[in-house]
């Protein structure tokens, strides 16, 4: 008893700092336990405010800025052309100088091949991206694949001469219908004339004479509109051909597509001439020399008739639809030995044609005054 009654003090003691230790202990954890709650609330302001801004982005992100459209052109114009896509929907999409025309390649392992704008044409599949929006952009980029320009190239070159013919077929027809016209009002006039002419043989012989000379007028009237007719249809036939009015070779270093000074001298004459002239056309075609592979040198002349196509629009504004689709002919139709340094030096050359229409130019010298 004694023994327990001393050691009482010593329990109490133990109990006491046990308790000074737990509690505290506890304390602590549920403050831990009230801080995540804290945290809690304070984030949800910074998740609303993160949502709202994404909001603004979106609904600010569709005003003009880039777009990308896919789909087949079924109108071409000189500087725009028009975008039908998949759904039926049509974007008019307009060219400048800066748009780039690359072919849209399935080898990894070659250079993508490089387009004038003027070769875009109707029925071609494109994928371009510009900046505007889905019913009209500018390009910045369009891309085809080599396969889709074939193939509408081939239906181009069917396409355009049937339209040509039936151009040609409505007109004849609005003329035969107003010829029609005409001699149907000349057969009421003799009607006319034939019941006046029955109050006297006299009258009637009167009458009979002025309808004869008349019907020798409207046989030398028809006549003459036959020959009009004949001419009209060959200057329409001859609006397919044209004349060579001018031409001119422009020659660059070895492996170079670019313009000299002395190109860009002859550039600008003929250029200023071409400005004076209607129902012109421009051919360009590229040449090279043996110098280097032949796939090589097919790009290289390509590359010149490009650079001289550039020039000739940026410099003087001569519009694309003047322009003929830029070719490279490559070391093909050389015009020298290329054997000789000299030969080699003539061949590395760009062909500038001004082409005339003739269509146009025969009408020009039978509408001028018999006189001059």
């Amino acid at each position: 008893m004694k023994d327990f009654a001393k050691r009482q003090p010593v329990l109490g003691l133990v109990v006491a700092v046990l308790l000074a230790i737990v509690i505290p202990a506890g304390a602590q954890d549920n403050q831990g336990a009230a801080k995540p709650d804290t945290q809690a609330q304070k984030s949800q302001p910074v998740t609303a405010q993160k949502s709202d801004t994404a909001t603004k982005t979106e609904s600010t992100g569709n005003t003009g800025n880039k777009v990308e459209v896919k789909g087949v052109i079924v109108k071409r114009d000189a500087d725009t052309f028009t975008l039908r896509d998949p759904q039926g929907r049509e974007t008019v999409v307009t060219l400048n100088n800066e748009t780039e025309v690359k072919e849209k390649k399935s080898n990894p392992f070659r250079r993508a091949k490089n387009y004038a704008t003027t070769q875009i044409q109707r029925g071609l599949i494109v994928e371009v991206k510009g900046q505007g929006d889905t019913s009209r952009i500018t390009a910045n980029e369009i891309r085809f694949t080599d396969v889709d320009y074939r193939m509408a190239s081939s239906v181009e070159s069917a396409v355009v001469p049937v339209e040509g013919r039936l151009t040609q077929s409505e007109t004849r027809l609005n003329q035969a219908e107003t010829n029609a016209q005409r001699l149907s009002g000349q057969v009421d006039e003799l009607s006319a004339v034939s019941n006046a002419a029955r109050g006297g043989a006299k009258a009637a012989q009167e009458t009979a004479d002025a309808a004869m000379a008349g019907v020798t007028d409207n046989k030398q009237q028809i006549t003459a509109t036959g020959e009009r007719v004949s001419r009209t249809n060959e200057r329409i036939s001859a609006l397919d051909d044209y004349d060579v009015k001018e031409n001119l070779v422009v020659n660059f270093k070895v492996g170079s597509a670019v313009l000299s000074k002395d190109a860009q001298a002859q550039l600008d004459t003929l250029a200023e001439q071409a400005k004076t002239d209607k129902g012109y056309v421009i051919e360009v075609t590229g040449f090279a020399s043996a110098d280097g592979s032949e796939t090589a040198n097919r790009r290289l002349s390509h590359r010149r008739a490009d650079a001289v196509v550039q020039y000739l629009a940026e410099n003087h504004m001569i519009p694309l639809r003047r322009i003929i689709t830029p070719f490279g002919y490559g070391e093909k139709q050389p015009i020298a030995d290329n054997t000789t340094r000299e030969g080699r030096q003539q061949n590395r050359r760009v062909e500038v044609k001004i082409l005339m229409n003739k269509g146009l130019t025969e009408t020009a010298k039978a509408s001028a005054p018999s006189g001059s």
